[in-house]
């Protein structure tokens, strides 16, 4: 570091007299010195009482001699001296004098030591020199260990011990190897000098480091805009900047010693702080530039950018928080405005797309490292668009600022909402992936946005559709969780709108297969991969074939034959229908034009064909090219068209009518329904959806009704009416006795292609012959299972095929012989069916029941039965 290297220059080599602390330091100002002395002082008491035990015990195992006598005498006023030394003289000793007395005092306990050790080992054998022996090795070991932070007392203390040795042996070889080791623990004595000398240094150059960087903390806390704070383990507040602290105190009691979340708040409009302070605080997190002001300056007055990060010890243990801060008050007041243009919708004063795009990065960000969730709604309003077309664009501000409003009362702070554009609207929560509590939060808002509002003293109501993705699960990163999200949307419109989806991969091995079909659709179109069928449309009159619709198909190169169903709502979708149904109009005019004159074509006209104000221009073009009569021409139009009914719908339908075409109400019964548009719509036909077709021949069926309701409402208004999706040969009969003029269906055969059709028509076969069942059945149930019927008097077991409310189908019995015979079908334990045997052949047989059954109910039984 640069305060380092002022502080702390080339170390020079001291000499040993300065290293064993015996002359001053200059480099010291004898703090070191003293704390050695302190580690003496402290150790030496123990030391002292093991000496004079140690003493004693040498006196009684020599008979207290005399010698014993006086060493041990020395050796008391020695240790005395040596406590004294460290103890009690006054402060106006120099370290160094004392690490002197010291030094000298560690000689003579060391030396009158072994010499007691030496006399006792001399001594008559027995218990008594023994323990004084032990009592004595002891005691020089202790003295030894207590005095060896005084490097020099610890050298002078090996020297005692050798010049005690030097005097009570003869054998040279002893003395040198007690001289080596001297010279060993010198040199061990140096090197710990050394590195007492290194330690030193370093202290000095921390303390130097720490005197400069207090200095510098007090003068950008007291001349610059920044700040300090620290907390302890519970956020309570242990340091404060004094100016900050001034300023807070001003409002508030003083903030030391308080929580820091009961000092501050926060800013929760500003970007980015969808975690609290509180959150952070109790989660341990780090948190950066959250904007807070003093909790009680409700003015805000003053501003702080707040900065914070956990602090652990070595052991991982947390200890609180520091952080800084800065002032902000003059930078918010110039970027306020600049703020307020960037991040936050002008009109609702929400969220924008940019700031809620920042929000989620920003949260997606902080969950990857601690994985914490995160979920995303995406929301679109229904029939918004209505409320704009017929009230006005402020009108629809107005809803919008209303619908922000709700949004923001549910959702509360528990999440950020934002608008990203026109009726579009987008909820962020951190922290949260349950599902059971987000579908809780998606009805709430649904229901809260369904609600009327009271806009220009004109009550409107508006629907919400909800798409909800979840992080990390369904995504890491914005671009694939808003992507996620919005395929939830696009699910949760195609269920009917006004509910909730959460995102499933399954929606987005949808979206691609819905893209790749797209994709070849463009593609088919350019490449002619498209044809036409043909369905005859067939007088209940007289059963003769008065026209056909024209129904596009496509053969996929890979895929075969694709369903209408599956591409014509992605055409309709891409833009691609306008195309498609431009070459359906021209294909089946022209192929049209070879058939008798009698005999007209019926080409399909979806909603967004309908609302291109060039269709007339097309359709006419489409005659003039081939040459087909425009009374010929019939365009089935969906109730679809009614929805955003306006001026313009009413300018389509008579420049349709102008051209001569016919015109029919297609599925009626099905979408809109309403009533109303069939007096003024010029419709010369309607043609009853299928789903109230099927099943008339029912005895509990109540189509029959409707279908003739729809007829008399027909007849009324002099249209004709087409049934639709007839497929068994006795509805024929029932549908021409209800009034249909026309029947269209399976029941007088499949779409075929125009050559077929050109064929047929040119052979004069224009009565239309009935194909398929006979007779309408009820729905029947595959099953296999054992039963047992009663008949002629005798119970004989049976296998069940399959059942429906009307009769079920048996093997396993010969019946071919009893048509017609009455019997007893077990099918639910305690309870026996009336039957009657229609058919029979190669052992099985078909029951008709005497009365309806519930299929249901039975299938139930039998689970029932089985689990027993």
């Amino acid at each position: 570091m640069a305060i380092r290297s002022r502080i702390d220059p080339a170390p020079s080599r001291a000499p040993i007299a300065v290293l064993l602390g015996v002359v001053p330091d200059q480099e010291d100002d004898g703090e070191l010195a003293r704390d050695r002395l302190e580690q003496v002082a402290a150790a030496w008491p123990m030391a002292a009482s093991v000496q004079g035990i140690a003493a004693i015990a040498a006196c009684l195992a020599t008979g207290w001699s005399v010698a014993a006598l006086l060493l041990s005498v020395l050796l008391a006023i020695a240790s005395a001296a040596t406590f004294a030394l460290v103890r009690l003289v006054p402060d106006s000793w120099r370290p160094h004098h004392r690490a002197q007395g010291l030094s000298a005092a560690a000689v003579v306990i060391a030396g009158t030591q072994l010499s007691l050790l030496w006399m006792t080992s001399g001594a008559e054998p027995g218990s008594g020199r023994f323990a004084a022996t032990v009592l004595l090795a002891g005691a020089t070991g202790l003295s030894g260990l207590a005095i060896h932070a005084v490097r020099a007392a610890l050298l002078s203390f090996g020297g005692g011990l050798i010049l005690a040795l030097a005097a009570f042996t003869t054998a040279p070889l002893v003395v040198a190897e007690a001289a080596a080791l001297l010279v060993v623990l010198a040199f061990a004595t140096l090197r710990l000098a050394n590195v007492d000398r290194a330690t030193l240094r370093a202290a000095v150059a921390r303390s130097g480091e720490g005197r400069q960087a207090v200095k510098m903390v007090a003068e950008f806390e007291g001349h610059g805009t920044g700040w300090f704070w620290e907390t302890d383990r519970q956020g309570r507040v242990t340091y404060l900047s004094a100016k900050v602290a001034a300023e807070i105190a001003e409002h508030d009691d003083p903030p030391m010693g308080r929580l820091l979340t009961d000092v501050f708040r926060m800013d929760s409009a500003a970007p980015g702080t969808e975690r609290t302070l509180a959150f952070h605080m109790s989660s341990r997190t780090s948190f950066s530039d959250y904007s807070v002001c003093a909790a009680t300056d409700r003015d805000g007055a003053r501003w702080w950018s707040i900065s914070g990060r956990p602090v652990v010890d070595g052991l991982g243990r947390f200890q609180g928080f520091i952080g800084s801060g800065a002032d902000l008050t003059e930078k918010r007041r110039s970027e306020a405005e600049i703020t307020r243009l960037a991040l936050f919708d002008s009109l609702t004063g929400l969220a924008n797309r940019q700031r809620m795009r920042l929000s989620l990065d920003k949260t997606l960000a902080q969950i990857a490292g601690h994985n914490r969730p995160a979920s995303l709604f995406l929301m679109d309003l229904d029939r918004f668009k209505s409320v704009n077309d017929t009230l006005g664009h402020q009108a629809g501000d107005t809803l919008l600022k209303q619908v922000a409003h709700r949004l923001q009362r549910v959702v509360g702070e528990s999440g950020l909402v934002g608008r990203l554009g026109g009726d579009e609207f987008q909820v962020l929560l951190p922290g949260t992936d349950a599902r059971e509590t987000l579908a809780t939060l998606a009805r709430a808002l649904i229901d809260a946005l369904s609600q009327p509002y009271q806009i220009k003293d004109t009550q409107v109501s508006i629907g919400c559709s909800i798409g909800i993705a979840i992080a990390p699960h369904d995504g890491e990163d914005a671009e694939t969780l808003i992507r996620n999200a919005d395929l939830a949307l696009y699910a949760a419109k195609g269920d009917g709108r006004g509910v909730h989806r959460f995102y499933s991969q399954e929606m987005l091995a949808g979206a691609k297969h819905r893209q790749q079909l797209e994709d070849d659709l463009r593609a088919a179109i350019g490449a002619g991969d498209f044809h036409l069928c043909y369905q005859p449309v067939v007088s209940t009159a007289d059963a003769q074939i008065v026209g056909y619709e024209a129904l596009v198909r496509w053969t996929h190169a890979k895929r075969g034959l694709v369903s209408p169903a599956e591409f014509i709502p992605v055409a309709e979708e891409c833009g691609l229908i306008e195309a498609l149904g431009e070459w359906v109009m021209r294909t089946a005019c022209t192929e049209a034009a070879r058939w008798p004159a009698n005999v007209r074509v019926a080409v399909n006209v979806s909603p967004v064909q309908f609302a291109n104000p060039n269709l007339p221009n097309i359709i006419a073009s489409a005659l003039a090219h081939s040459g087909l009569a425009a009374a010929r021409l019939e365009l089935e139009i969906t109730e679809g068209v009614f929805l955003n009914e306006s001026s313009a719908t009413d300018q389509m339908f008579k420049a349709l009518k102008g051209l001569g075409v016919r015109l029919a109400l297609d599925d009626f019964g099905t979408g809109y329904s309403s009533l109303g548009y069939l007096r003024s719509a010029p419709f010369d036909k309607i043609k009853i959806d299928q789903s109230f077709v099927r099943g008339i021949a029912q005895p509990d069926s109540r189509n029959a009704a409707i279908i003739k309701a729809i007829v008399t409402l027909a007849d009324t208004l002099g249209m004709e009416t087409t049934a639709e999706g007839v497929e068994i040969q006795d509805e024929i009969e029932l549908v021409r006795d209800l009034g249909c003029s026309h029947i269209q269906g399976f029941v007088y055969g499949r779409p075929t292609r125009a050559e077929v059709v050109e064929g047929s028509l040119s052979k004069g076969e224009v009565i239309a012959r009935p194909v398929g069942f006979r007779v309408s059945r009820a729905p029947r149930t595959r099953i296999l299972r054992s039963a047992q019927v009663v008949a002629k008097g005798k119970r004989r077991d049976v296998r069940l095929r399959n059942i429906s409310s009307r009769g079920a189908m048996i093997d396993g019995i010969k019946l071919d012989d009893d048509i017609g015979l009455d019997l007893l079908i077990d099918l639910v334990e305690d309870r026996m069916i009336e039957a009657q045997v229609r058919w029979a052949q190669d052992g099985r047989a078909g029951l008709s029941f005497a009365e309806a059954i519930d299929v249901n109910d039975l299938t139930g039984g039998m689970a029932a039965r089985r689990a027993g």
